[in-house]
């Protein structure tokens, strides 16, 4: 489990909650809880969140508030130097080697690169194969990022909503100057709630997506590329050389530090 995403989403509710015990104590907390106000700024937004996408999608995009908490490990460096180790077995064996080492592949998308090689197929199309593989993760990838982001943006939106009509209902009985005040406090609540499901939980989650997303695709450029180099028959040192260039120059000092089978120099 990812305990940063945890941690972040449990200290943002609690510091809420002692937001609103600090400023009038235990008794007002009540005053924050209002059903209707949760009825239409929640259920509105879910529904407008299910009009813009298909049932499939939508179901997809609820299951997916699991996704920011895996600690799901992505690390290129690991990526690289198993490349430069089927590299130097490629190099020393041939590349009809290769299958056999593709049995201790755990990465389906690597290995499936490998087979692809194995078999001579074209370099240019192992690329498009590849390629449309990585688009098509983006796609699913994307779908569900779209359902986090248009759920944060229809929160506020459904919160105006409720707010308009709890300031319709305060208008009808301005005569009744004493309920003025909670029809007010009413109103404000669907704004405060679809504030917090936009900040509070649905952009973090965006962004951890996006943060996730990315780290993959970067996995998988890293895989072609190497692959590539790999069936083209490049030196072992100039194709680390070429990955290294996919990565941040303090990752690239860390992976200098260890040979392609991962040993001290």
């Amino acid at each position: 489990m990812d305990v940063g995403s945890l941690i972040g989403i449990i200290f943002g509710f609690i510091m809420v909650i002692i937001g609103i015990l600090t400023s009038g104590g235990v008794d007002t907390f009540e005053n924050f809880v209002d059903i209707p106000s949760v009825f239409i700024t929640v259920g509105g937004s879910m529904g407008s969140v299910l009009t813009s996408h298909k049932l499939s999608d939508f179901i997809n995009g609820l299951k997916s508030i699991t996704l920011p908490f895996k600690d799901k490990v992505m690390d290129p460096g690991q990526v690289i130097r198993q490349i430069i180790e089927l590299s130097n077995i490629g190099r020393k064996e041939g590349l009809l080697a290769l299958e056999e080492a593709a049995n201790n592949v755990d990465d389906e998308f690597l290995k499936k690169g490998i087979m692809l090689v194995v078999d001579g197929t074209d370099p240019e199309l192992v690329r498009g194969i590849l390629e449309t593989d990585l688009m098509c993760l983006e796609e699913r990838h994307g779908k569900v990022i779209g359902f986090w982001e248009k759920l944060a943006e229809m929160g506020p939106a459904w919160g105006m909503i409720g707010t308009l009509i709890g300031l319709v209902n305060m208008l009808k009985t301005l005569d009744d100057s004493a309920s003025i005040g909670p029809n007010m406090s009413v109103a404000l609540l669907t704004t405060l709630y679809g504030s917090l499901i936009a900040n509070w939980l649905c952009t973090p989650i965006v962004n951890k997506l996006k943060v996730n997303n990315q780290q993959e695709v970067t996995m998988r450029e890293i895989t072609i590329e190497g692959l590539l180099s790999i069936q083209a028959g490049e030196n072992p040192r100039v194709i680390e050389e070429k990955l290294k260039s996919f990565l941040a120059p303090s990752a690239r000092e860390a992976l200098s530090g260890k040979d392609a089978l991962g040993g001290e120099e």
